[in-house]
């Protein structure tokens, strides 16, 4: 009986020493919406534009293989909802007016919309954060200006928007961790892009920091994921502007990946081998 006793107590302290335990959080790890499927609480339809889209009309092919069918765009196209040039075989969105389901409010030429878009970023003095305005002006001028020329160089940031909801953050610049804590400048932070979606007719950037599997390392889920909602203010071949709730950005498109940031990525090329120079004199 003792023993019982014993045994049972050792269990008691056990399970109260586990209770006690601190327990470490554990991010939560969340599967993105499958390419097939809209984001919930979306009501576009989506489609092929079929032969006889004019500046009045549109005709959808819809997605699930039923029927053409035409929407009325006339007043979307006074309005400027009709984003991008619609041409006959292009996959494309349609917001339809809540009131006649015969009229489109919004039309979206999402084969027009994938592709590469940048901006421009400059980059600002190191602890400019702490520095008031007239500081940095000062700093700016003991600044040769041979480093300005060095160091303050435009670099394109943006996204690459690809088939299947796809995306991926454009504009790093491999540079070595030494030379970029030793600079006397800062670029903004670069997003890390994984996905895009149309929502009721807006834009959504998804981004994410990806969870691989031990195993394989494939991908298998993403962590601090987040939805950035933009209205689509313009689209045509060249020029994209998105307005989010502080503020409207401009995008221009880019054919070449490989030409992103070619005078930046020379000149970090240039610094770092100044640097391995200087290392082995």
């Amino acid at each position: 009986m003792n023993v019982k006793i014993l045994f049972v107590s050792l269990l008691a302290a056990l399970a109260l020493t586990a209770c006690h335990e601190e327990k470490k959080p554990v991010e939560k790890v969340q599967q993105l919406p499958s390419y097939d499927q809209p984001l919930k609480g979306d009501s576009t339809i989506y489609g092929l534009a079929c032969e006889g889209c004019s500046d009045t009309v549109v005709v959808l092919l819809p997605n699930d293989g039923s029927d053409p069918v035409t929407y009325n765009i006339l007043k979307a196209s006074r309005q400027h909802r009709v984003l991008g040039r619609i041409k006959t075989g292009d996959w494309i969105g349609v917001v339809l007016n809540k009131t006649n389901k015969h009229e489109a409010d919004i039309v979206i030429d999402l084969d027009q919309l994938k592709g590469v878009w940048c901006y421009i970023v400059m980059p600002q003095l190191r602890g400019h954060e702490t520095m008031t305005k007239q500081e940095q002006a000062q700093a700016m001028r003991q600044m040769s200006d041979s480093l300005k020329n060095m160091y303050f160089i435009p670099r394109e940031y943006g996204f690459w928007l690809k088939r299947q909801w796809e995306a991926t953050s454009v504009g790093y610049v491999q540079e070595s961790s030494t030379l970029a804590e030793e600079s006397p400048v800062v670029y903004p932070p670069l997003g890390w892009f994984i996905a895009w979606h149309i929502w009721n007719g807006k834009f959504v950037m998804i981004s994410g920091k990806p969870k691989y599997s031990g195993k394989d390392n494939t991908v298998v889920g993403y962590e601090s994921v987040s939805y950035d909602t933009c209205s689509i203010d313009y689209l045509d071949d060249d020029s994209l502007v998105l307005t989010d709730r502080e503020a409207s950005r401009s995008y221009y498109r880019k054919n070449d990946i490989n030409d992103v940031n070619r005078r930046a990525k020379a000149i970090a090329a240039m610094r770092s081998q100044k640097a391995l120079e200087q290392t082995t004199e």
